[in-house]
């Protein structure tokens, strides 16, 4: 297939996509809406992200109910911003911090805000600088960060309710556990309350404002970073983003890297959801269903310590109704189950694709439902699921390739004759014109042929470009060992893979080429595209190299089929490039 009808059929995708949201545009929000926020409170939240220290909160052990540390050290924060008007002095009373075991992790709240400070993943241990036995349980939080923190605007007056020591309750109800902070701020009584799920990530958060203005707004900041639990943090980081998703759009993303320190970017809403994530992890508030949705999602950017930003701040917006607002958090895995399980579109937190969304987040999603079945129906390995998959795929696949070959080898021998069509009739295009349908109709053929030929060719692209960003934060493939691949989440060590991917790719160029009579620009590309092949796949997870190779593989016996057909046929003349087609997939 020639690669300009490769360009023209991409386009054609891409200008499907990009027309869709000009014929059907979601409604703006208002300004009223966008204006929900004073200036001042604005200007908090980049005063808070420039500083390296946000919340310096106390730490305590996960085991015991209650742990005890000084003030001084709870509040050494304290100069970095100045004190709100409305709010007290000087904290003098203890803090304590409560933590929250479930059965899948261990929570921490503190009494300096109601703040939720800790989440320890249990089920899952950190691969930094793993070597035997296990490693110990992931941890989100940064010290000094927190996960959740909140603030309280009303008109004229922010309060910082980090600043406030809030009286502790725990209770349990029907095998949930239930954290109630209560405090009075600026003459309000004001209580925060956690209720804890068992057996689950999820967690129910209310907070009531007592006597609070139509006005009022809790803003709820979002962590400013996580903690890395991987053998690659450096890639770990790469992935520190914000997400969010408006009620009538598909959910938006706001990488740490595409925000500028001080520099702030705000997600209008009504927004159904908003998260804080890095490769594997999240901490995420939905509004419950058939609410009004958070008002806006105001990014940061942050101070940079290196070249990859690791620092950001957001802060959800959230409208006071008779002073009380409520919401869910989900602070774990992104494992794809349990984020369905959530509903609103909960599973799309890691918008995919750019522009070209539509099209990837929907195959991303087919894909790793895919590979979540046949792993719980084969019970095998995650490295022989892709191997599975890649063979699945290449059968599946194999009549429309077979006619998309067959096609492209009749367009091929057709070309001698239209090209002594166009020298004979050059100077008289209405001649031409009918000479050459005359030559398609003689051949039951049509100048489309080439093609819809060659549109088959492009089906497995998706499901490549799925895969490429379902390795990128599937938890499922997160330390998952293959022969001698130790993680096929991340790249080959040994560089074996990539080298496969590329020799066997040389192979189906070089069976490709029989009985064509290639020109010069041929033989380059059968030679330039594995090495091109070598360059992409150098440092793409090794999972995703082990299906490519797979594909390669299964694709050499109809390869092979087609060149004895072509060579029982005769030589070939041809422009297209055979690796074209080779490569394609």
């Amino acid at each position: 297939m020639e690669p300009r009808r490769i360009v023209l059929a991409v386009i054609l995708m891409a200008a499907v996509l990009v027309a869709t949201p000009l014929l059907f545009p979601t409604a703006k929000p208002t300004p009223a809406q966008l204006a929900l926020v004073a200036d001042s409170v604005r200007a908090d939240s980049v005063a808070r992200a420039s500083s390296p220290t946000t919340v310096a909160t106390t730490r305590a052990a996960t085991t015991g109910s209650t742990a005890t540390a000084t003030p001084a050290a709870a509040l050494a924060d304290s100069a970095h911003a100045p004190q709100s008007a409305g709010a007290a002095g000087a904290v003098t009373a203890p803090i304590d911090t409560t933590p929250i075991t479930t059965a899948r992790a261990v929570y921490r709240t503190t009494n300096r805000g109601g703040a939720l400070i800790g989440a320890q993943m249990t089920q899952y241990e950190t691969l930094q600088n793993r070597v035997k036995g296990k490693g110990d349980a992931v941890e989100l939080a940064l010290p000094g960060d927190a996960l959740l923190s909140f603030r309280l605007v009303m008109p004229g007056d922010t309060l910082r309710l980090d600043r406030q020591i809030f009286r502790t309750t725990t209770t349990t109800d029907n095998n949930r556990t239930i954290v109630r902070y209560d405090a009075t701020v600026a003459n309000r009584a004001i209580s925060i309350a956690y209720t804890f799920l068992p057996d689950s990530y999820r967690v129910n958060v209310s907070a009531h404002i007592a006597s609070a203005p139509t006005n009022a707004f809790l803003l709820v900041d979002l962590p400013p970073g996580f903690r890395s639990s991987e053998a690659d943090s450096t890639e770990d980081r790469r992935h520190l983003a914000y997400a969010y998703k408006p009620e009538v759009q598909n959910a938006k993303g706001v990488a740490f890297s595409s925000v500028d320190p001080g520099e702030m970017k705000i997600g209008t809403g009504p927004l159904t959801w908003a998260v804080a994530k890095n490769k594997y992890f999240m901490v995420g508030m939905l509004a419950p269903k058939g609410s009004v949705g958070f008002a806006e999602l105001d990014v940061t950017g942050g101070v940079r310590t290196s070249k990859v930003a690791t620092r950001a701040q957001a802060t959800a917006v959230l409208p006071l109704v008779n002073g009380a607002t409520s919401f869910e958090v989900y602070a774990g895995p992104q494992e794809f189950t349990r984020l369905v399980a959530m509903g609103r579109e909960f599973e799309t937190s890691n918008p995919y694709g750019g522009f070209l969304q539509g099209v990837v987040q929907p195959f991303a999603t087919i894909v790793i439902k895919l590979l979540l079945w046949m792993k719980a129906t084969l019970n095998v390995s995650y490295g022989w699921i892709l191997v599975l998959f890649g063979i699945a795929v290449r059968v599946i696949l194999w009549p429309l390739n077979q006619k998309a070959m067959r096609s492209s080898m009749a367009m091929q021998r057709l070309q001698p004759e239209l090209q002594a069509i166009q020298t004979k009739y050059k100077s008289d295009p209405t001649k031409l014109q009918s000479a050459m349908m005359q030559l398609y109709k003689d051949h039951g053929m049509s100048p489309f042929s080439s093609l819809t030929g060659c549109l088959p060719m492009l089906i497995p692209l998706p499901v490549f470009f799925a895969l490429f960003f379902v390795f990128q934060n599937t938890i499922e493939f997160r330390g998952v060992s293959f022969l001698w691949l130790p993680d096929i989440s991340v790249k080959d060590p040994f560089f074996v893979l990539p080298v496969l991917v590329a020799a066997t790719a040389m192979i189906l160029s070089f069976i490709g080429m029989k009985g064509v009579k290639a020109n010069e620009q041929q033989k380059m590309m059968m030679y330039l595209m594995p090495a091109m092949m070598l360059f992409i796949f150098f440092s793409m997870a090794s999972g995703l190299n082990l299906y490519y190779f797979v594909q390669n593989l299964a694709s050499l016996p109809q390869q092979w089929l087609i060149a004895r057909e072509r060579g029982r046929a005769g030589p070939v003349i041809s422009g297209t490039p055979v690796v074209s087609r080779a490569g394609s997939t």
